[in-house]
């Protein structure tokens, strides 16, 4: 048995007002609940550290350089690293990513138990728009303020397991966790922040948004037999509204945790990463079955063309 506990630590609505130093307290407290459970590993969600600020426009694009990090760890987040260490667990988080260059991605990483950053991981998958939009209920400016992830989908080896990351938009991508399976991962940490309202389709209903949520990841798990661990951040953030709906889902496709509430909530599970051999060496022997001469289209093709009537 290879076995990590995980807690998936959901986190609650974070304020325009909010500082830094007071999330990073709330980060703190959910790390000292899963060491006392036993974790080693403990997943945050994406921009974990700020609101979700894309639903804001700003004209001056560098105006929103606020809400992004240049380094990692830096002053607010050193206290979690040095506890993280202290207690010898393991953590993966979201943040706004500034590089020296002046790039700005959607980024998570991961840590090894002695708080050494060991993975990084930029979003590949950008929803939303450039420009404001006046047709939307809310806004959702990723495409503005973000770049396309520029690392594809690696995977590593850390405390017995083959991880990999994604974020957010990425979930509902098969490509996403097809990459990563390819490379024979069997945990998949992901974090995200998803409005409680699409913003194209208001009488979609909540509802109906968990179970794509859901939907997307237990398909995920069970088709490239591994583990994924969804973490939100939920919960009415300046009268803008994000779900929650944190889950771990084993290699089965099977939720075996959720969450029950929009605001700070631990998830903890044993996941035992043996269980992801059974699929890995039947239905999902990827070597024995895939038929790779018929799947050109995926890679050759973007948009969706169909047949001339």
């Amino acid at each position: 048995m290879r076995e990590i506990v995980i807690g998936a630590a959901q986190m609650g609505p974070i304020q325009k007002a909010d500082s830094r130093e007071a999330v990073v307290a709330r980060m703190l407290a959910l790390l000292e609940d899963a060491a006392r459970a036993g974790c080693t590993l403990v997943v945050y969600p994406e921009l974990c550290l700020t609101t979700f600020f894309p639903r804001w426009y700003h004209e001056d694009r560098a105006e929103a350089d606020i809400w992004f990090e240049a380094s990692m760890p830096n002053a607010p987040t050193q206290p979690l690293f040095d506890r993280a260490r202290t207690l010898g667990v393991a953590i993966s988080l979201g943040y706004a990513e500034l590089t020296p260059e002046g790039q700005h991605f959607n980024t998570q990483i991961l840590t090894d138990r002695a708080a050494r950053i060991v993975g990084k991981y930029r979003k590949v998958h950008l929803p939303g728009h450039v420009e404001y939009d006046t047709e939307r209920t809310h806004q959702h400016l990723e495409k503005r303020y973000f770049e396309p992830g520029d690392l594809g989908f690696p995977v590593w080896r850390s405390q017995g397991a083959v991880m990999g990351m994604c974020i957010c938009n990425d979930r509902r991508w098969p490509e996403t966790y097809r990459v990563m399976g390819l490379q024979g991962v069997e945990l998949v940490m992901l974090g995200y922040n998803t409005p409680s309202v699409n913003s194209q389709h208001g009488d979609e209903g909540l509802a109906k948004r968990l179970y794509h949520s859901e939907l997307t990841m237990c398909a995920g798990a069970y088709q490239n037999a591994t583990w994924v661990v969804g973490v939100a951040k939920a919960g009415d953030e300046d009268g803008h509204p994000l779900m929650g709906g944190s889950v771990i889902v084993d290699p089965d496709g099977m939720v075996v945790a959720r969450a029950t509430s929009e605001g700070d909530e631990l998830l903890v599970h044993a996941c035992d990463m043996d269980l992801c051999n059974f699929g890995k060496t039947t239905i999902f022997d990827f070597a024995r079955h895939r038929r790779i001469e018929h799947y050109g289209l995926i890679t050759e093709r973007t948009g969706a063309v169909a047949p001339a009537p």
